[in-house]
């Protein structure tokens, strides 16, 4: 599977472009701030229903306009091709298409077109709160799994309804505590599959995570990552029984697999502490080409792999390296931006692959001669 044509209007600061891809290698280079990663970001939205950067859909639209729209055309070897189309309008409903078929549910739509995105926004994922890791954690699973999604989807609704009681109740100043147990039993009843696929997950993930580290940084350090669930040790029935006064205080559910946590771990001790820059960055690029090629065994296919501005600090040698690596067999269509547009030529000088190179200035795509 591959993108093979992008048509965007009004999406960031582009009014108008389209775009034709390779099926291997795609580069687009140019100044910092002129449009390099909105490109990206228009190829994942169409895969995820959403911003990578902004999930707030109206501030995703051009300046003075009131829509944007996407349309993407998907290949596959021996298989008619995909259009999959995308209209935000102001006030309006997101309206998602596959075929000109509408969905339903966005939520039927992750998974079919795979993608991966490296992004130097990705160190937040070390930096940041347990809220970041856990979303990621689901998107990743949400990729190849749809019963986890709607177990996800059904589980945060139910907490929604339990924190809206909890918080009634304070101010109200009443205690319903059949009415908190039924919403408490329904948190039990989607948490428990969550818990078992994310801890299964982790444990079948981290031995392609070290590989991918260790070919990164030649073997210079341990890394691992550990999945921080309280219902490791305790069953989210007694989780609840124990934390009811403490939830009636609070006015929320203190404690769920809403709360869990991934550990990112260097030599036994924690990334965020003791990693150096060069070693947190080099921890997020084995994450993501880990969950490459974990989804790649799942799905049967390549998923699209997006690098965006992550040359940044690297050495060029370790850049030719990571683009070799990408160019080959295992790895399907890729999109990568620099500002160092001598850097790419250089690289494709020296590496026989299909590929193109576009130059980008203020929200005007143009393809060089390759």
């Amino acid at each position: 599977m591959f993108l093979q044509k992008l048509i965007i209007s009004n999406f960031k600061n582009y009014s108008e472009a389209t775009l034709e891809f390779s099926e291997k290698i795609n580069c687009f280079t140019g100044n910092n701030g002129v449009g390099k990663t909105n490109i990206l970001d228009a190829v994942y939205y169409l895969s995820f229903c959403k911003s990578y950067f902004n999930v707030v859909d109206a501030q995703n639209i051009l300046h003075h306009h009131d829509y944007f729209a996407l349309h993407g055309y998907y290949h596959y070897p021996e298989k008619t091709p995909d259009h999959i189309s995308c209209q935000v309008r102001l006030n309006h409903r997101k309206i998602f298409k596959s075929n000109t078929k509408e969905y339903e549910r966005l939520s039927d739509h992750i998974g079919n077109f795979p993608l991966v995105m490296i992004s130097p926004y990705d160190r937040d994922l070390i930096n940041d709160g347990s809220e970041l890791r856990r979303k990621y954690l689901d998107s990743v699973i949400s990729q190849f799994d749809h019963n986890y999604l709607d177990q996800l989807l059904s589980y945060n609704k139910a907490l929604q309804q339990r924190n809206a009681l909890l918080k009634q109740m304070a101010e109200q100043r009443y205690f319903d505590a059949v009415s908190l147990g039924i919403w408490s039993e329904k948190l039990q009843t989607h948490g428990k599959p969550i818990f078992e696929k994310r801890q299964t997950f982790i444990t079948e993930f981290n031995p392609l995570f070290e590989q991918h580290y260790q070919f990164l940084s030649g073997n210079a350090e341990m890394v691992g990552i550990d999945y921080n669930s309280l219902l490791t040790t305790t069953s989210m029935s007694d989780l609840f029984a124990g934390s009811t006064e403490k939830d009636r205080a609070l006015r929320y559910t203190s404690t769920g697999i809403h709360k869990d946590d991934l550990d990112f771990t260097i030599n036994g001790y924690p990334l965020k502490k003791f990693g150096s820059q060069g070693q947190q960055k080099t921890f997020v690029i084995a994450l993501k080409l880990a969950q490459f090629e974990f989804t790649r065994k799942i799905k049967g296919f390549k998923p699209i792999l997006l690098f965006d501005d992550i040359f940044d600090k690297l050495d060029d040698s370790r850049v030719e390296q990571i683009v070799k690596m990408v160019s080959g067999d295992n790895f399907g269509q890729v999109f990568i931006t620099d500002t160092q547009r001598h850097r790419i030529e250089k690289i494709f000088s020296t590496i026989n692959i299909d590929h193109r190179i576009f130059n980008v200035v203020n929200g005007i795509v143009t393809r060089e001669a390759s």
